[in-house]
């Protein structure tokens, strides 16, 4: 491995998926719609957005789009808009209390996982600050010596482990305290606090480009 100060990103890329965000609450948010396989669906998702975001890091594709004022800004509204419509439709299955847990019914499970996998990672793939944040971080790290793009993937693959981990626990115990206290007003509660964090980050996003 021919990473610069590996020590110093292990510790900066862990407290950055510890830290609550966007990905914390959509893993919650489904992980409380139908259990825990839903919420390590959406984890694994959310995680391989990370190597879209370290390919355009290493190419340059993201210096391109921080520079293009007009791209940039349509990107952000694109994953604004996308986290908005996740929050109106947990809003959605507070107000109709329909969360369709079924869990012994494989037929809909796997709706939801691929629901679940193309949610995480559009979020993420859609997020401008994960793509801001990769082009700023990742350069610190790498060698000029060697393969760029090689070390990208890497620091993504180290993240991904890392953020898989932090997750899928997350979405166990989420899904625990669901079986522990099934109730459909918890349930109702969990969709109306995830959907309604969700509309506010991407408002956030929007009202910060527009006050800029």
């Amino acid at each position: 491995m021919h990473l610069l100060n590996i020590e110093a990103f292990l510790v900066a890329i862990t407290l950055l998926t510890i830290t609550p965000g966007i990905d914390t609450v959509l893993v919650i948010k489904n992980s409380s719609r139908s259990g825990g396989v839903d919420g390590v669906v959406t984890s694994f998702g959310i995680c391989m957005g990370l190597f879209v975001h370290a390919t355009l890091s290493a190419v340059g594709i993201s210096a391109i789009l921080l520079q293009s004022v007009e791209l940039f800004t349509v990107i952000k509204w694109l994953g604004a808009a996308y986290l908005i419509w996740l929050g109106l439709g947990g809003l959605k299955l507070a107000f109709k209390g329909q969360h369709g847990i079924a869990m012994n019914d494989v037929a809909s499970r796997s709706v939801k996982v691929s629901r679940s996998l193309r949610e995480g990672f559009l979020s993420n793939v859609l997020n401008p600050k994960t793509a801001v944040f990769y082009l700023a971080f990742l350069p610190q790290f790498i060698n000029p010596d060697y393969s760029p793009f090689l070390q990208a993937i890497t620091m993504a693959g180290i993240h991904f482990v890392i953020a898989m981990a932090w997750q899928s626990c997350l979405a166990g115990t989420v899904s625990s305290a669901k079986r522990f206290f099934a109730s459909s007003t918890a349930l109702r509660w969990m969709d109306g606090v995830t959907g309604s964090v969700l509309i506010f980050l991407g408002s956030k996003l929007i009202l910060n480009d527009q006050y800029k």
